[in-house]
C-alpha cells in the first residue's frame, strides 16, 4: 500500500469539517489539520528522531513564527554569522529556508537538515504540532520555544492567509471563517487548546519549553532576547551586550528589514503560497481593522473562558 492510499484510508475515518485553510479538515488526536500537514505530521510521529541540542519552535499558526525563526536562527548562529555581515544567511534565503517546518520535509530529509554550516550547532526545526502529538523523541530531547499571539490578531492573520495564498478552492469569507474558528476548525486547532498544552508543558518543565507571546517580544524585544539565549543555553556575553549585538539582532530580524529583502519579496515557499504574504502586517492589534465588536468580544469570551483558572492570559 502506498502512502497516498494509506493517507486517503486513513481520511475517510477521521471526522471532517469544511476548513479554513484548506477545502476540508480532519480531526486527528483532537486537532484539524489539513491533509498534506497531516500527512506529515503523521511522518513526524513515526520517523523523526531529536538530537539532544535540537531546537523546535513551536507555534499557533499565524503568530509570528516567520519572525521568530529569523531571531532563532541568528542567535544561535550568532558567533559564525555576525548580523551586520552583508551576507548573512537571513538576507541570502528566507527564514522557512532555514528553519524548515517539520510537518513539510519528508522523513529522508530529516538528518540532512543543517541550520548552519558548523555541524556542533544546534538544529533548529518549526512545527505546528500540539503536545498531545509530539513525536516522543521530541518530548525527550532538545528544546522547545513555544509562541503564541493575542488571538484576534491570529483570527485575523489566518483569515487573510487563507484567501491571499489562495489555498482554498475558493475564498472563504470573515464571517465563515469567524465561525469555523470559533469551533475549533482552524489548523492545528481548537487554538485554545494549542496553546494551553504548552503553557501547562512549560510550568510543568520550565527547563524543556520556553512559552513565549508576540506582544511580550514586541514591548520588550531586549528583555525577551535575553530570556530566549538564556534558555537555550547561551546567554550573551557582556561584551556582547557591549558591542550592541542585542540591537544588531532585533534590527536584522525586524519587520521593516525583513520584508524588504529581496528573498523575501519574489518567489513561492512550499508551492504557490508567495513569500511576500509572510510579511503581511506584524502589528499588534491589526484586529481592529477587520473584527466587528461582537466578533472581538466573542473571541475575547472564548478566551477567557478557556483559559479561566490556568494562570494565563492573553490580550
Amino acid at each position: 500500500m502506498t502512502r497516498s492510499s494509506t493517507l486517503e484510508d486513513l481520511l475517510s475515518s477521521l471526522p471532517r469539517e469544511e476548513g479554513i485553510n484548506s477545502a476540508y479538515s480532519y480531526q486527528y488526536q483532537g486537532f484539524w489539520y489539513g491533509p498534506t500537514l497531516l500527512q506529515g505530521l503523521i511522518d513526524c510521529q513515526q520517523h523523526f528522531h531529536a538530537h539532544e541540542n535540537d531546537v523546535f519552535l513551536v507555534t499557533s499558526p499565524k503568530s509570528g513564527t516567520t519572525w521568530l525563526k529569523a531571531i532563532l536562527y541568528a542567535l544561535i548562529n550568532r558567533e559564525a554569522c555576525s548580523p551586520q555581515d552583508p551576507h548573512h544567511p537571513l538576507l541570502q534565503k528566507t527564514p522557512h529556508q532555514l528553519v524548515p517546518f517539520l510537518e513539510l520535509l519528508k522523513p529522508s530529509d530529516y538528518d540532512f537538515v543543517s541550520n548552519s554550516s558548523d555541524n556542533s550547532i544546534s538544529r533548529i526545526f518549526a512545527c505546528h504540532i500540539p503536545t498531545a502529538s509530539l513525536p516522543i523523541s521530541i518530548r525527550e530531547a532538545g528544546k522547545i520555544v513555544y509562541l503564541c499571539r493575542d488571538i484576534k490578531d491570529t483570527f485575523v492573520s489566518h483569515f487573510h492567509f487563507s484567501n491571499e495564498a489562495n489555498v482554498r478552492p475558493s475564498p472563504i469569507s470573515l464571517e465563515n471563517a469567524f465561525d469555523l474558528f470559533c469551533k475549533g476548525t482552524s489548523l492545528a486547532g481548537p487554538v485554545w487548546d494549542h496553546i494551553l498544552g504548552y503553557w501547562k508543558e512549560s510550568l510543568e518543565r520550565p527547563d524543556k519549553v520556553l512559552f513565549m507571546s508576540y506582544e511580550q517580544i514586541t514591548d520588550e524585544p531586549h528583555v525577551q532576547l535575553r530570556c530566549l539565549a538564556h534558555f537555550l543555553g547561551k546567554p550573551f556575553s557582556q561584551e556582547e551586550e557591549s558591542s550592541g549585538l542585542l540591537d544588531q539582532i532585533i534590527k536584522l530580524c525586524s519587520f521593516k528589514s525583513m520584508s524588504k529583502q529581496e528573498v523575501n519579496k519574489t518567489g513561492n515557499f512550499f508551492g504557490e503560497v508567495k513569500n511576500n504574504l509572510f510579511f503581511r502586517s506584524g502589528v499588534v492589534g491589526d484586529w481592529k481593522n477587520c473584527l466587528t465588536a461582537e466578533m472581538a468580544s466573542k473571541l475575547d469570551q472564548i478566551t477567557e473562558e478557556k483559559f479561566h483558572g490556568s494562570g494565563l492570559y492573553l490580550t
